[in-house]
């Protein structure tokens, strides 16, 4: 399992632990991979997403699940969550 933010593409990045002595061995640093459960409303589901930290916090500010898939493009977005964006905009466009 990749430790990877399935929304931003965020994922493990590598540099050097350099010591007093100016030693350099390699480390990894990893990014805040959490798993959460996103309530769309406009589906009337929720979704189990692998995401980062600061990407739940960019949705919350675009204005939750339905508003960040409509406002990122397709090509962004992994195959699964392109699905949902355009079974949301089906059903947005059926209650309009």
């Amino acid at each position: 399992m990749a430790r990877r933010c399935s929304l931003t593409g965020k994922g493990v990045l590598t540099g050097n632990n350099v010591s007093h002595a100016n030693n350099r061995t390699r480390r990894r640093y990893l990014p805040n991979i959490l798993h959460r459960n996103l309530y769309s409303e406009g589906l009337g589901e929720s979704v189990r997403i692998k995401l980062a930290a600061s990407a739940l916090r960019t949705i919350e500010k675009r204005g939750g699940l339905d508003a960040f898939l409509l406002s990122s493009r397709e090509s962004s977005l992994p195959i699964e969550l392109v699905r949902m964006r355009r079974r949301l905009e089906t059903a947005t466009a059926k209650s309009a």
